[in-house]
This record gives structure tokens, sequence and C-alpha cells, in this order.
């Protein structure tokens, strides 16, 4: 069975996305779809990063963790919130630290805001830095608008119907994607 990362990558204390992350990975277990584990950004607290994963003299038991989850990925979700229409310093943190470790990495993106657009210029800024990474980033997304009345805080869909229809979507674009 395939393996795929979800990085949850809000650290603020009211986020909602975690919620959306907690939907996917119980969404992959419940159709036995793939295996998976979230990487809450939250529980990582990484510093900010002064030089790339490869470069480190004494990466932490922290880092070396991370690092090799994203690595033995079969494929990535990466779950975040829109901020002043991009992405949370947290999420651009972990991403330019490591950088072999993303190429050819299919990776599918769920961006999350608390209006009607669903984080679409986070997604786009999102696009750009991953494709810089020469990680694949798949077609199919998973855009979620109005977060706080979309998910509760159990990561179950309000509308359960209309978001399994999407995410098997989303979920069987990625799996697709993965060699």
């Amino acid at each position: 069975m395939k393996y795929i990362t979800i990085i949850s990558s809000s650290i603020r204390t009211e986020r909602k996305s975690h919620n959306v992350a907690l939907y996917l990975e119980n969404y992959l277990a419940a159709n036995k779809l793939a295996t998976s584990e979230i990487l809450d950004l939250k529980k990582y607290n990484f510093p900010l990063f002064e030089e790339r994963f490869k470069n480190l003299e004494k990466p932490s038991t922290s880092v070396l963790e991370f690092a090799q989850k994203i690595k033995s990925s079969d494929a990535i979700i990466i779950v975040t919130p829109e901020y002043n229409g991009s992405l949370p310093a947290s999420l651009k943190n972990v991403i330019d630290l490591l950088y072999e470790e993303w190429s050819g990495k299919p990776i599918g993106l769920s961006t999350v805001s608390s209006g009607i657009f669903g984080g679409n210029q986070c997604l786009t800024h999102l696009q750009f830095i991953l494709w810089k990474m020469k990680a694949t980033v798949i077609q199919a997304n998973f855009p979620v608008p109005n977060v706080e009345k979309t998910f509760d805080d159990e990561g179950h869909p309000i509308k359960k119907e209309e978001t399994n229809k999407l995410a098997d979507l989303f979920l069987k674009e990625l799996i697709k994607n993965i060699k």
C-alpha cells in the first residue's frame, strides 16, 4: 500500500486547516487508498533555518526525522491556510530546508481560507515554489473555502457526500501520479 505524508502547515492556536488534514488522513484510511501520517508543523516547532538540510553539520533529531519522512513518502499532501495571499512562514521554512527530498515527489495541495476563494492565491504561490524545487505538483487540488463552516474540529465534513466526492477526485489523481 502507498504511503502518503500529510503536512499540516499552520502553527496558529486557533487553526482550522488542521481539521482538513485530519479529514484527509481519515478518508485515505477509510477508503483503503493509502496509509498516511500527519506531519504537524506545530508539533515540530522548527526554528528558522539558516542552511539547507544537506549542508547542516549537526541537524537536530526532529530535522532528521522530518527529512526522512518526506524522502520515504510515495506522495505528499500539503494542507495550508492562506495568510495575506500567501503561505505561512512555517511551511516556507520547511520547504526551503529540503531540496532533493522534494524533487520528483508527487504533491497534492489543499489550500484553506475563511473566505469564499479557498486560498487560491496561496495555491498559485505554492505551486510556483514547489515547481522550482522540482516537485511534481498534481493538477487536481482540494481548496476549502469558509473552512470554519465546512469542517468540525475533529475533521468531519459538514457536507459529507459533497466533500467526499471532491476528496476522491483529488486523492485518486495524487495516487495516479505515484511511480
